[in-house]
């Protein structure tokens, strides 16, 4: 209706205002030159509003979707509209960045049938032959992008970034489906995901299983590359820097609930604040009404399914967690 339509648009309003007080990536890439380009999944209006210099997103939820709308069509239909922002920028000698953020493997899995035909070979499950080749086909997305920044010369200059959003382990019986304790659970295979950065002659290709990073570390990562006069203050850490890597001791988490129950108040959401410190990790869950359920601590090393719970049996660890989860964010009513 449009009473329901307008009290939505006053909602969105509300969040995309908090978020825009917030130091933006695109701001300090204007202040270094750069040219930024938007393309894929975007919540938060336009690719005007975050201030980036192109864009696919239009931010009009009448006209496309919430995800994304116009910017969606990146990666399944197609990477052209890079490949000429790419252009583009050399034409001006301009560096740039490309936010590139695809609907790959995201629902709804309906893979190019060749790919399908490949996985439904080495499963008993369509469901999960679905997702694989989703998969497949975001990674050859990806693959004709770097080849891309090959054939123009200039992958040796590009830092490349690789994240995800949630974890997500398909259901064997349905299609479209995440499985229980993936996608939005507080557990390691909702909440553990890849982190990878690619630069080559710079960076040396390993494994770090050592190091917990998380994607608040991307925008300092980023920033420490640009001959900024100002750094801006940021939770995060840069992920190049070997010595703040080593000093971190804990990574916090947050877990909110999928719809959004107040558009300034983030604890009105609030289903979970996590804390690890590996092996351990802390699950304190939050309730609105200030009640704490029972908290779970896992130890990561010996029990990587997280099946038994040792809250009680280390207490003092528990309680140094919780501590250190009030002192990160105490969540106000």
């Amino acid at each position: 209706s449009t009473e329901w339509r307008m009290e939505r648009e006053a909602h969105y309003k509300l969040h995309k205002d908090q978020f825009y007080k917030n130091p933006l990536l695109t701001t300090y890439l204007k202040e270094a030159d750069y040219l930024s380009l938007q393309t894929g999944k975007w919540w938060l209006g336009s690719w005007k509003d975050a201030q980036f210099d192109a864009g696919m997103t239009h931010g009009i939820p009448e006209e496309g979707g919430r995800h994304g709308d116009k910017g969606l069509e990146i990666g399944r239909s197609g990477l052209e509209t890079i490949f000429d922002f790419i252009s583009d920028a050399q034409e001006k000698t301009a560096p740039f960045f490309v936010w590139y953020a695809p609907f790959l493997p995201h629902t709804p899995h309906n893979p190019p049938d060749s790919l399908l035909q490949k996985y439904l070979s080495k499963t008993s499950s369509e469901p999960i032959a679905r997702y694989w080749a989703m998969c497949d086909w975001f990674d050859q997305t990806c693959g004709a992008l770097l080849q891309h920044l090959e054939e123009k010369d200039i992958l040796e200059e590009t830092l490349i970034i690789y994240t995800s959003d949630n974890g997500w382990i398909q259901d064997s019986t349905r299609v479209n489906r995440y499985a229980e304790r993936s996608k939005r659970s507080p557990y390691e295979d909702g909440i553990r995901t890849p982190l990878m950065l690619s630069w080559q002659g710079v960076i040396q290709p390993k494994i770090d299983s050592v190091h917990a990073v998380s994607n608040v570390d991307i925008m300092p990562t980023i920033l420490s590359q640009l001959q900024l006069e100002e750094q801006p203050d940021l939770p995060g850490l840069n992920l190049m820097d070997a010595r703040q890597l080593d000093h971190r001791q804990t990574v916090f988490v947050e877990d909110f609930a999928h719809d959004m129950a107040d558009p300034v108040k983030p604890a009105a959401s609030l289903q979970n604040r996590i804390a690890i410190d590996y092996p351990y990790k802390l699950i304190w869950p939050f309730s609105p009404d200030g009640q704490h359920p029972e908290a779970e601590l896992y130890d990561l090393s010996n029990d990587p399914g997280e099946t038994n719970n040792l809250v009680s049996n280390k207490a003092n660890i528990s309680d140094r967690l919780k501590s250190e989860l009030d002192a990160w964010w105490t969540p106000s009513q």
